[in-house]
């Protein structure tokens, strides 16, 4: 594998490209610390920091890809996976939606039915 693998060009590969690559890459690894104990030359041993990088980008497109489609897949359903919900923070996501919030008791709508705000003609 020469160079660096970018990101956006592996974000047009299919999963299967994907997981070829990311063999490919894992192989050369090896090889790479084989050589490294061997004594290989500096250029070899400079090179598997690149690889391992290029693996933890082929690894984080899969990752995207993966949750892109199950974002997709649970888009109209009623609940979604706690890993695809919005984390915010805990009291937010304890607090009532704007729909709880708004609802009255079945006292107060009465009350506001039965007592409605007195209107004043004021005489300026």
């Amino acid at each position: 594998m020469p160079g660096k693998v970018k990101a956006y060009e592996l974000q047009s590969k299919s999963k299967n490209d994907l997981s070829k690559q990311l063999t490919e890459l894992k192989t050369e690894l090896a090889s790479l610390r084989v050589q490294k104990i061997a004594g290989g030359s500096a250029a070899k041993l400079t090179k598997i920091n690149t690889v391992k990088k290029s693996i933890a980008r082929v690894l984080t497109v899969i990752n995207q890809k993966q949750r892109q489609n199950l974002r997709e897949f649970y888009k109209n359903k009623k609940y979604l996976p706690l890993d695809l919900r919005y984390k915010k923070t805990r009291a937010i996501r304890r607090r009532l939606t704007k729909h709880e919030a708004s609802l009255k008791t079945v006292k107060q709508h009465k009350k506001d039915i039965h007592f409605p705000i007195r209107k004043y003609a004021v005489k300026a």
